[in-house]
């Protein structure tokens, strides 16, 4: 039998871990080329993670809940074949924005035109909630997927079929403000068009009902409270006088254009400026962590 070690995926260039949020397979259950095989979230987004190899899972490393840097070993896959050891990170890449195009009409479920989906690969529980919700293989066909290589993940088919069903729902918008105690904590759970699980409804004696916003909307609101803590925001204009930069720059750039076919701007310029400032003054470019620089 040969092991696979399944590694966590770098889901972007900034990303430096990811939080487990479901094991959807088991020690000693059977997993298939490309089946989904746990759930994770990044500050960026949340996705499905396939699997490498088709074998059985012997091994878990890490509980959900539990935050895991990228390129650690999550999983033990064992195979047929060889001893050998194989590391392997599943492939993840963001879906081409060109292949799906997302037509929304006020009032309306969302129109969606994808390409062709012959060899689309559906999760275990993406096809049970399809099932029990009656969605058809066509209608399966036309969600955009969110998730790896533009799959469809469980978050992807509750929003369709909340939008199926075409119930009414009144949105932040619609509240009446003599209805509404405005507050920090009612303000920053407000819905978007982009949230199907935040929303704000209104009966007709005024009461109205507050649903908790999902794990990525805290994540944005508590970094952008964070950020006004650690750093806040201020503007220093400073005036100076650049003549001899413009007078450089009407010297040179004609033959800037003929050497490179395109106009020098002051930008460079600048930038150049920028860059021999922090070398003579270093305290510019520092950073503050707590109560140290």
């Amino acid at each position: 039998m040969a092991r696979v070690e399944l590694l966590m995926p770098k889901m972007g260039e900034s990303i430096i871990e990811a939080t487990i949020l479901k094991w959807v397979k088991k020690v000693g259950e059977n997993v298939s080329m490309d089946e989904t095989i746990l759930e994770i979230a990044t500050d960026k987004v949340d996705s499905e993670i396939p699997s490498p190899a088709a074998g059985v899972i012997t091994e878990i490393l890490f509980p959900e809940d539990s935050v895991v840097p990228v390129g650690h070993i999550i999983a033990i896959i064992s195979t047929e074949g060889g001893a050998d050891a194989v590391q392997a990170s599943p492939s993840v890449s963001v879906p081409d924005p060109v292949a799906a195009v997302v037509m929304e009409i006020p009032g309306k479920m969302p129109t969606v035109v994808i390409g062709s989906s012959d060899d689309r690969f559906y999760s275990p529980l993406v096809k049970s909630i399809a099932k029990e919700e009656n969605v058809s293989q066509a209608e399966l066909d036309k969600i955009l997927g969110s998730g790896t290589n533009g799959r469809v993940t469980k978050s992807d088919i509750l929003d369709y079929v909340s939008s199926r069903s075409g119930k009414p729902e009144t949105t932040a918008s619609s509240v009446s403000p003599a209805n509404v105690t405005t507050s920090p904590t009612a303000a920053s759970k407000a819905p978007t068009a982009q949230t199907s699980t935040a929303r704000v409804s209104s009966s007709a004696s005024g009461n109205f009902e507050i649903i908790e916003m999902d794990r990525m909307r805290k994540l944005i609101a508590d970094h952008m409270v964070m950020s006004m803590q650690v750093s806040p925001h201020v503007t220093s204009f400073v005036e100076a006088d650049v003549t001899s930069l413009f007078q450089w720059r009407e010297k040179n750039k004609g033959k800037f254009k003929e050497k490179n076919g395109e106009n020098i701007t002051f930008t460079p310029l600048f930038i150049h400026a920028v860059a021999k400032a922090i070398k003579d003054y270093p305290m510019i470019n520092v950073s503050v962590d707590g109560h140290s620089i």
